[in-house]
């Protein structure tokens, strides 16, 4: 699964997560993906969208 959101681009990107001790370390922030059939090119397809794109209805649900 490539973590990028087919209608905005959005993808993940890295960062450090902090110990208690304050020690950084890497890790990877994700987005939000959720699988959803979607309306792409007039035709019916099964692809990743951020919940972002779907709240502010960015992309076309297919039923």
């Amino acid at each position: 699964m490539s973590y990028r959101c087919i209608v905005c681009g959005k993808k993940s990107i890295s960062g450090n997560t902090i110990s208690h001790s304050n020690k950084a370390s890497k890790r990877i922030f994700r987005p939000n993906l959720q699988s959803l059939n979607i309306i792409l090119d007039g035709k019916k397809t099964r692809e990743y969208v951020c919940t972002s794109c779907i709240k502010s209805n960015k992309v076309k649900k297919a039923i």
